[in-house]
């Protein structure tokens, strides 16, 4: 596996601790429909929180959640909505990115809660 996609993995498996840590229960991980696929989707309560993940080794090159692009956004929507019609659920959904960085300095994890519009 290349390191990069290793680091990812590490990183999704932090988020995961993080979130299970603040009281969030898991209800999937990587979650598939058409082009999109969704990290983590937790529930706290009646909201449901869709969290994607950016783990990094370095901000060098930018902050991990300035690499959310658009286009995915569209395509996270798209089978968050796909997700909740599926499986007939009334819950309010917000939209998370936990960014990491991590490296031989350490761990950074931040969780940015509602860090996007979705219409």
């Amino acid at each position: 596996m290349a390191s990069h996609n290793e680091l990812g993995k590490k990183g999704e498996e932090l988020a995961v601790a993080y979130l299970l840590k603040h009281g969030y229960k898991i209800v999937a991980r990587n979650f598939r429909h058409q082009k999109a696929e969704v990290d983590i989707i937790v529930r706290k309560k009646d909201v449901l929180a869709i969290i994607e993940v950016k783990t990094r080794s370095t901000p060098d090159f930018g902050n991990p959640q300035d690499f959310v692009k658009g286009r995915q956004i569209q395509n996270l929507v798209k089978a968050v909505d796909f997700f909740v019609n599926e499986h007939n659920l009334d819950v309010e959904v917000r939209f998370d990115i936990i960014a990491i960085i991590k490296n031989q300095s350490g761990t950074k994890i931040e969780h940015l809660e509602n860090a996007f519009l979705y219409f």
